[in-house]
């Protein structure tokens, strides 16, 4: 038992972080959306055994990533310093230092699971083990969401601080889902890393039933990451699996071979995806309609198509229109409603159409509420609030509000804060303030390298993406050298995987999503340890060949 107590205790978190809800224990730092959770308190102690275990030479954390992940917290370390003494964008209250030193904190608690996970691992068959406990932790994940979508079971939101409290919510019709996640983007983060691993899994596996159930694995997975409606995570997801099918056909003997593999398998997963897409996939084809309107060169062939599909799908709706009518039934009657389209209500959903006047993602003209303040003959203040036509940016009306946010604000901030100090950053949660001393309830740039670049500089954003590109490399090439099937397709699916999280990050800070980076390390630390242990029995054979 004491043997794989490490093991119980990775595959457990595997499971219960992504599974159980953003459900706050108490505050950290008050008037701050980041809070203690149960999965913190499970981290530590587990940590605290580690120490213990590494403390008796029981364990061995050293690997190709242990000098990229050290290099990152120092260079972290040094951006806060700088932060506070030198550039000066951390003020010297405990608040605002605290909040910088939380974010670092969290950091070290991702690196912490991949050490763990690491150590775990102490013979091939334990992959297996967190092979099952993933493949569990996706399908609870989909009943859940399924659950949520029909059955109104409840949402714990972390998108605003209100909802973040722990506020029992339910979805409305046309709101994404994001199962027992704290939004839809992070679900559809985590499935971007999963659902490839499943997918290249199923399509090399040769006993049957094995191989039926991982394709009923990713095909549940793929209705979830649809369902969600997140267009970047949907894309990121595409690039990840072909990304893993070009790396099994460069393995393949002569070019017509290749071609021959890869046009096969990508045609076979492409008419998959398009088959989901024609079926469930209503909210996201709206949402990549928005995005084309600015590129009129696709935007006019794909409205062309667009008719042909909606008649290919005509026969389902009647199916469609019985779930809707069962789903209504089981409304709640004193629920607290939720539509994550938008929390100020911007976007929700209407029968409206879009107009020129207004963004293309924007289906309400929902006025800005501006305070007046006025001064009485008796000098008494009086602040009013009054409604005043929104005005929209020229990158709202062209990209829709969304993109706009990003290209108008966010990544301004963060290009800002890496020139404020280009090798150390501005420091932890700076980028979106106004002002020295303003206390930010939420930190967001939605593009995680411009994030590290902004917060950490130069140093940090190579020592930590050196660190994935590093373990990347040194799966690709194991992959490459090792005649073991199995370890060959595990490699190759944890690169995907990668991939696909790293395009994710373009537009989602993904690295910073505690439920996706628990996962994404954890899974790292798993498939580094599996290439160790290959390595040592390749060692073994050749010296009793020799």
């Amino acid at each position: 038992m004491s043997k794989n107590f490490l093991l119980i205790i990775a595959s457990f978190l595997l499971a219960f972080i992504p599974l159980y809800p953003k459900i706050p224990l108490f505050d950290v730092l008050p008037g701050y959306i980041v809070r203690v959770r149960v999965e913190d308190v499970f981290v530590l102690a587990a940590f605290l055994y580690y120490l213990v275990q590494l403390w008796r030479r029981k364990l061995d954390f050293k690997n190709q990533l242990t000098p990229w992940i050290f290099a990152y917290l120092g260079f972290a370390s040094l951006s806060i310093l700088s932060a506070m003494f030198l550039i000066k964008t951390i003020p010297l209250e405990l608040i605002h230092v605290g909040k910088s030193v939380l974010h670092l904190f969290r950091y070290t608690e991702y690196f912490v699971l991949f050490f763990i996970m690491f150590s775990a691992i102490k013979k091939p068959k334990d992959l297996k083990v967190i092979f099952y406990a993933l493949a569990f932790t996706v399908l609870a994940v989909v009943v859940y969401g399924y659950g949520q979508r029909y059955w109104y079971w409840p949402v714990f939101s972390t998108m605003n601080r209100e909802f973040s409290k722990g506020m029992v919510l339910y979805l409305t019709e046309h709101a994404r889902i994001q199962s027992t996640f704290g939004g839809h983007y992070d679900l559809a983060a985590y499935l971007v890393i999963v659902l490839p691993i499943f997918y290249l899994f199923a399509i090399h596996n040769q006993q049957k039933w094995q191989k039926t159930t991982l394709h009923g694995v990713h095909l549940l997975g793929l209705w979830l990451l649809v369902m969600s409606a997140s267009r970047t995570s949907f894309i990121a997801y595409i690039g990840a699996v072909l990304s893993g099918l070009l790396i099994f056909t460069l393995s393949k003997p002569g070019f017509l071979a290749k071609v021959g593999y890869f046009f096969k398998k990508s045609s076979a997963y492409l008419l998959l995806v398009a088959l989901m897409m024609l079926v469930f996939g209503a909210d996201m084809r709206e949402r990549l309609e928005h995005t084309l309107q600015a590129y009129p060169a696709i935007f006019e062939p794909y409205q062309k198509s667009k008719e042909f599909l909606v008649k290919q799908g005509e026969f389902l709706e009647n199916p469609i229109a019985k779930i809707k009518e069962l789903r209504e039934r089981n409304k709640p009657q004193n629920g607290i409603a939720f539509d994550n389209t938008d929390l100020d209500s911007v976007l929700t959903r209407t029968d409206t159409q879009p107009v020129t006047t207004r963004p293309a993602d924007v289906y309400a003209d929902i006025p800005d509420r501006v305070a007046v303040s006025t001064e009485s003959s008796q000098g008494a203040i009086t602040i009013t609030y009054v409604e005043k036509p929104r005005v929209w940016s020229d990158n709202a009306l062209k990209y829709g509000l969304s993109f706009a946010i990003r290209l108008d604000e966010l990544w301004p901030n963060a290009i800002k804060g890496f020139v404020r100090n280009p090798l150390l950053g501005s420091g932890y949660a700076t980028l979106n303030k106004k002002e020295f001393q303003q206390f930010t309830e939420a930190e967001s740039t939605d593009n995680n390298f411009l994030r590290t670049l902004g917060e950490t500089g130069l140093l940090g954003f190579l020592s930590f993406y050196g660190g994935i590109f590093t373990l990347l490399a040194v799966l690709y090439r194991q992959q490459k050298q090792s005649q073991d099937k199995q370890l060959q397709i595990a490699n190759i699916a944890f690169i995907a995987a990668s991939v696909g999280l790293l395009l994710n990050a373009t537009y989602i800070d993904v690295f910073a999503s505690s439920k996706v980076a628990f996962t994404y390390w954890a899974l790292a630390g798993a498939i580094l340890a599996y290439n160790k242990l290959a390595i040592k029995n390749n060692v073994k054979k050749a010296k009793k060949s020799s």
